[in-house]
C-alpha cells in the first residue's frame, strides 16, 4: 500500500485511539504495519480478514431476506423506475463506500464508523457519542428484526404450534449462540454458507412463483374484490409506470425499502479494522455490488411478473399459492435470519468490548474475563433486540424511522464530509481555488451525496411517521408480547 497515492490524514490519531505508541506524524502503512506487527504473538488476532473472507461478511449482509421485499417496491414504484432506482442507488453505494475504504486506508487506527463519525467532525467527544447512539440503536433494532422473523418463519412452518413470543425466545438464543465467534475471520465462514443458501431461497422462490398456476389469493374474476385484503381479482396486473394513484408516501416506502437494502456502510470500517490487506477491500466490495445487482433486479423483476400489483406481499414468500413452495423456499432463508442478525451483534459487542479492554489482555487472550464479558454483551444487545421486537406493536414503521433518521447519515452525509475534507488535506489551503474541471464536478457530486442524505432524514422520516400514523388509523397495530400468530 502506498501512502502517497492513498493521501494524507485528516487529523491526528484520537487521545483514545494512540495505544500504539505512534506519534501523529506516522503514515497510514506504519500504522497498519505496527498493529499487525503487536498482534502477532496474541492467541486472538484480529487482522486475519482475506478479501474472500470480507467478501463472504458482505455476502452475507445484503444477499439476504430483504431481497423478497422487492417484487413489492416494483408494484409500487413500477417495473422500469423500479430496475433503474435499483442500479442508481447500487452505484451510489458502491462510491460512498469506495470512500469508506479511502478513509479507512488513511486512518487504519479506527475500529468503526463512531471513531470516524469522532474523526469527521474535528474530534469532538460529542460526535463520538452521537455516532455511538446511532450506532448502537441501529444494530440493535436490525437484530429486533431478525428475532421478529425469525419468529414469523417458525409460525410459518409449524403452522402456528407455539406462542409467538416462544418463537421469539428460541430465536433470541440461537442467535445469541452464533455470536460468540470473536473475530470477522472466524464469522465469514458461517457468512459463506448463509449468503448460499440464501440464493438458493430466492431463486427457489423465482422458480415457484414461475411454474404455480396461480399466485396465493387469486381469484379469476377481474370484478372481485376480497372482502379482507381488498385485494382485486383477474390475472396479475405487471406495469412498467407507477399507477395511476399512487401516494407520495406508498411511492417514498417502496423507493426508502430499494435504499435500505442497500445502505450497509456502517458496517464496513469494522471489516475493513480486521483485514490484513485493506487495499483489497474494492475486490470484495464490486464483487458482492454486481451480485446485488443481478440478484436483487432479477428476482424481484421475476416475482413481481408473476404476482403483478395485486398479489404481491413483502416478504414475497406470501405470495406463494403452493404451501410446500412457500416454505421449502422460506426454509432455506434459515441461516440469513440467523447470520445477519449475529453479524450486526458482533459489530456491536466489538464496538463495547474494545472500549473496556483496549490495551488489556482479556482483548487477546483467552481469559476467563475476557469471554464471560464478550458472552455477557452479546446477551444483553440480543435482550434488547428481544424486548425491542416484542415491545413495540408498529416494529416495522419504526425500523423504517431508524433507517431514515441513521442511514442518511451512515449511508451519504458521513461519506460526502469524508471526501470533501479529504480533498482539502490533499490541495492545501488553496484546493477551492485550484481545482480542476474533475475535481470542481467530484465536489458537486459529493455536495449532491450530502444532500441526497438530508432528503432521506426529512423526507424519509416523514413517510416513516406517517406510515405509523396510517397504521394506527387502519387498526393494523398489534399488541405487545402478542401470542398472536405472524407467519405469512
Amino acid at each position: 500500500m502506498s501512502d502517497r497515492s492513498v493521501g494524507g490524514r485528516i487529523a491526528p490519531v484520537l487521545p483514545h485511539l494512540a495505544n500504539y505508541d505512534f506519534g501523529n506524524d506516522d503514515t497510514g502503512s506504519d500504522i497498519l504495519g505496527k498493529q499487525i506487527e503487536l498482534e502477532a504473538g496474541n492467541d486472538i488476532q484480529y487482522r486475519t480478514c482475506s478479501w474472500p473472507k470480507t467478501a463472504a461478511l458482505l455476502f452475507s449482509e445484503y444477499i439476504c431476506l430483504a431481497i423478497m421485499s422487492f417484487p413489492y417496491s416494483y408494484s409500487v414504484l413500477g417495473l422500469v423506475p423500479g430496475l433503474i432506482l435499483t442500479v442508481v442507488v447500487a452505484g451510489l453505494v458502491l462510491y460512498t463506500s469506495l470512500v469508506v475504504w479511502e478513509f479507512c486506508l488513511r486512518h487504519p487506527e479506527v475500529r468503526d464508523v463512531c471513531d470516524i463519525g469522532q474523526m469527521l467532525f474535528w474530534g469532538k467527544q460529542w460526535a463520538w457519542y452521537a455516532t455511538a447512539v446511532m450506532f448502537v440503536l441501529n444494530n440493535t433494532f436490525i437484530q429486533g428484526l431478525h428475532v421478529l422473523t425469525s419468529a414469523k418463519y417458525l409460525n410459518t412452518i409449524t403452522n402456528h404450534s407455539e406462542c409467538t413470543v416462544v418463537f421469539a425466545v428460541i430465536a433470541t438464543i440461537i442467535c445469541w449462540v452464533f455470536s460468540l465467534p470473536r473475530t470477522f475471520s472466524a464469522l465469514s465462514k458461517l457468512g459463506t454458507g448463509s449468503a448460499f443458501f440464501t440464493f438458493i431461497s430466492v431463486l427457489l422462490a423465482a422458480i415457484f412463483a414461475g411454474i404455480e398456476a396461480h399466485p396465493a389469493g387469486y381469484n379469476p374474476d377481474p370484478n372481485f374484490i376480497d372482502p379482507v385484503t381488498g385485494i382485486h381479482g383477474g390475472e396479475p396486473i405487471v406495469t412498467a409506470l407507477p399507477v395511476k394513484g399512487v401516494t407520495f408516501v406508498a411511492g417514498m416506502n417502496a423507493f426508502l425499502n430499494i435504499s435500505y437494502t442497500f445502505i450497509g456502510q456502517i458496517t464496513l470500517p469494522s471489516f475493513i479494522a480486521e483485514m490484513k490487506d485493506p487495499k483489497d477491500f474494492p475486490k470484495a466490495l464490486w464483487a458482492v455490488t454486481i451480485c446485488e445487482v443481478i440478484v436483487f433486479g432479477c428476482v424481484g423483476g421475476v416475482v413481481y411478473a408473476y404476482t403483478g400489483n395485486q398479489y404481491n406481499t413483502a416478504p414475497a414468500f406470501g405470495s406463494l399459492g403452493n404451501e410446500v413452495f412457500k416454505k421449502v423456499s422460506f426454509s432455506f432463508m434459515i441461516p440469513t435470519l440467523i447470520f445477519l442478525g449475529v453479524l450486526y451483534a458482533s459489530v456491536s459487542a466489538r464496538f463495547i468490548f474494545f472500549r473496556i479492554f483496549e490495551g488489556s489482555k482479556h482483548k487477546s487472550s483467552h481469559t476467563v474475563v475476557g469471554w464471560s464479558t464478550w458472552a455477557g454483551i452479546l446477551a444483553l444487545t440480543w435482550i434488547g433486540a428481544f424486548i425491542i421486537a416484542e415491545v413495540i406493536p408498529f416494529f416495522s414503521d419504526l425500523l423504517s424511522l431508524m433507517s431514515s433518521l441513521f442511514d442518511s447519515f451512515f449511508g451519504f452525509i458521513f461519506w460526502g464530509v469524508a471526501y470533501i475534507r479529504m480533498r482539502r488535506i490533499d490541495g492545501g489551503v488553496n484546493w477551492l481555488k485550484e481545482q480542476t474541471l474533475y475535481g470542481y464536478t467530484m465536489l458537486a457530486f459529493n455536495t449532491i451525496i450530502i444532500l441526497i442524505g438530508l432528503f432521506f432524514l426529512g423526507a424519509g422520516t416523514y413517510t416513516s411517521v406517517q406510515s405509523i400514523i396510517d397504521s394506527y388509523n387502519a387498526g393494523a397495530v398489534g399488541g405487545v408480547f402478542t401470542c398472536a400468530n405472524n407467519g405469512i
